[in-house]
């Protein structure tokens, strides 16, 4: 997939998530479902700052700032690649990332939406004349360059979508 599909499916993504956010309540979004569930907003919490986290990673392999590696991705990392999408099954985010969410206002949301997309603007023109050998590493999938890093952040921004659908059920059956 090219860089400009993936970055079209990105804001597609945020897209949707921006329309969640003008459709649930302020009380609504900081709700949890359930004992240990995640809320609305501590997945937006979550994937946007991993996802500004990531746009930072991929602008130093851009950049020429990040560390030189030739060595081949982990075959597993190569099939979510490949893939688009992550293994089935939940898993917790890495305890570094996981520290960082908090339960933030729909207007946090929103400005950490915006302040997204004017990064994805600035980076995803410059991700393909990026240098494959510049990589930054992921605290699960090892050194990834650029366009790797760049491929992450859609698939992880897909996947939260699946948890606030998950979410949005949960949130109408304890209604």
């Amino acid at each position: 997939m090219s860089v400009t599909a993936q970055q079209r499916s990105l804001l597609r993504s945020v897209e949707e998530y921006s329309r969640l956010l003008e459709n649930v309540s302020e009380e609504e979004f900081q709700r949890s479902p359930g004992e240990g569930i995640w809320c609305y907003a501590q997945v937006y919490s979550h994937i946007f700052q991993a996802n500004l986290g990531s746009l930072i990673a991929t602008e130093k392999c851009i950049n020429g700032t990040a560390e030189i590696n030739s060595d081949r991705l982990n075959w597993i990392t190569g099939l979510i690649l490949l893939f688009g999408r992550f293994p089935p099954g939940k898993f917790k985010a890495p305890a570094s990332i996981a520290s960082m969410v908090s339960i933030i206002s729909r207007e946090e949301a929103r400005n950490m939406i915006v302040k997204f997309n004017n990064r994805i603007d600035y980076v995803a023109p410059r991700v393909s004349k990026s240098s494959a050998a510049q990589k930054i590493k992921h605290p699960r999938l090892g050194l990834l360059n650029a366009q790797q890093w760049f491929r992450f952040i859609q698939i992880h921004t897909l996947h939260h979508q699946k948890q606030l659908q998950r979410i949005g059920k949960l949130l109408k059956q304890s209604a």
